[in-house]
Formats: structure tokens, C-alpha cells, sequence
């Protein structure tokens, strides 16, 4: 469906396994991490740059490699501090999140949707990076890749009560916006009811600002302001440019979100 034009990096039911490898080739050759030929760039004579991916169930889990593992992987997080490894994320709304430690050369990449969002996945990136590689939260330098902003995540009630019972902030997370309905507005008297203000009141959009509710967390763990990078780019308002699950109906592609250390 996508093919070689939309440059779709997932193994979706709607393109074919082949154009979605020849995708990722020329992903990984723009990389520099696969010479021009196809083979993978050596870093030593022994080690060459695997691309590590996960299958993603909008988790808490994640999970510490350091060479490729033999089955998939189930989580939607990946830290390493092993040279030579590509860890790989895929979005077409969540949120790519990418940590870089430079003082003891480790990465992590994670999957943040809402549901991993309110299990505090990226905070728990953190703590896992600490305790597998002594990182300190002041030194980590953080990277938010283009997802659903809050001018388009439209999310239900029963999200924000999930958010409210974790955090203490989350009411900066939400606003609200009132529906509008134009036959009402022209006609207010069709509308009108026994129960006061004399009209059935329209339901209030809901809309969370994802970008934000994981900048909160990374800089409640300690990382610094001034080290959390965020595009400014949302999947929803750009589907011309970027895949989104939500204004595509589901039938999309995938991006991908990498980071690797090179020896």
C-alpha cells in the first residue's frame, strides 16, 4: 500500500514485507551504519550494527541488551551500552523518546503513548539507566520525536482520571474545549429544556498535551531543562509529511526512532 515512496518502516498488514525491508536499508544506509553495497558498516573486525526492535504493547517493560536477541522482544522500552547496537522504536502518534548518557556512553529509546505515559515508562527508563550504568539524570540529554500534539489528542475522561490519580501536575496536562454545533447556535429555541440554564449542555472535548506530561517526568527525575529537546512537529496536523494512526484511520505506516553508540 505505502511502498518505497512513504518510506513506511513498520511490518504492517496494509504494505508488503519486501518494500518495508528495502525501507529500512535505505534507513540504515542514510544512517551510516550500512555501506553503500547493503552490508553492514564494522565497527570492529567481529561487530557489525543490528537494528533491535520491539514488539510494542503500550508497557512499562523494558529491556536491557547488549548483543541481538535470538526472539522478539516484548516491552516498548531498550537501553545498551554496547557499541554497534541500533535500538529502534516505532510510532505513527505515541511519542519516540531517546535518552544518550555521554559520561558512560549508554542509550535507551522508548515508546510512549498514553498508556506507557501513565506508567511512567520514560521515568523508569531513567532508573533502569542508572542502575544498569550508574547514569545520573543531570548528565542524560533527552530527545522527543515528532507525535500527536495537544492540538489534536482528543482523549476520553476516563484518561485524565488516570493521570490525575498519578500525578500532581496533571491538571497543566489537560484542557478543555466546548463543542460547537451550528444548528443549535442558529436555532437555540429547538434546544431548550425544563432543566436550567434552559438548555442540554454539549460535552467538553478533552485534549492531553503527551509532549508535556513526559517532559514533566523527565524533569521530575532530575534531567534538566535545558537538555530535553521536543519537535515541534505534530503527527496529527502533518500526516502529509509524518504517519498518524489517528487521522489516517488506523491504516498507516510507521516511522522509526533510533540510537546507537558508535566504538
Amino acid at each position: 500500500m505505502y511502498g518505497n515512496k512513504t518510506l513506511n518502516l513498520g511490518f504492517t498488514t496494509d504494505d508488503s514485507k519486501a518494500a518495508v525491508e528495502r525501507n529500512r536499508a535505505a534507513f540504515l544506509r542514510e544512517l551510516g551504519v550500512v555501506s553503500k553495497g547493503g552490508e553492514p558498516l564494522r565497527t570492529t573486525p567481529s561487530q557489525a550494527w543490528p537494528l533491535v526492535t520491539l514488539r510494542q504493547v503500550h508497557s512499562d517493560v523494558i529491556h536491557f541488551v547488549d548483543a541481538p536477541p535470538e526472539t522478539q522482544l516484548v516491552g516498548d522500552g531498550l537501553i545498551t551500552a554496547t557499541p554497534g547496537l541500533l535500538l529502534g522504536i516505532q510510532t505513527a502518534d505515541c511519542l519516540p523518546i531517546i535518552l544518550v548518557d555521554p559520561q558512560h556512553r549508554a542509550v535507551g529509546a522508548f515508546h510512549a503513548g498514553w498508556r506507557g505515559t501513565v506508567k511512567r515508562i520514560v521515568e523508569k527508563g531513567v532508573g533502569e539507566m542508572r542502575r544498569r550504568f550508574g547514569s545520573r539524570p543531570r548528565d542524560l540529554k533527552a530527545a522527543i520525536g515528532p507525535g500527536v500534539h495537544g492540538c489534536c489528542y482528543e482523549v476520553g475522561a476516563e484518561v485524565r482520571q488516570q493521570f490525575e490519580s498519578q500525578f500532581v501536575y496533571a491538571a497543566k496536562l489537560f484542557r478543555e474545549v466546548e463543542e460547537r454545533d451550528p444548528v443549535r447556535e442558529k436555532y437555540p429555541m429547538l434546544f431548550l429544556t425544563a432543566r436550567p440554564p434552559g438548555h442540554n449542555v454539549l460535552p467538553k472535548k478533552i485534549f492531553l498535551d503527551l509532549v508535556e506530561a513526559n517532559r514533566q517526568q523527565l524533569l521530575a527525575v532530575g534531567v534538566p531543562m535545558k537538555s530535553i529537546e521536543a519537535s515541534p512537529l505534530c503527527t496529527t496536523c502533518r500526516n502529509d509529511l509524518l504517519f498518524s494512526y489517528r487521522a489516517e484511520k488506523g491504516r498507516t505506516g510507521r516511522m522509526m526512532g533510533v540510537v546507537g553508540i558508535r566504538g
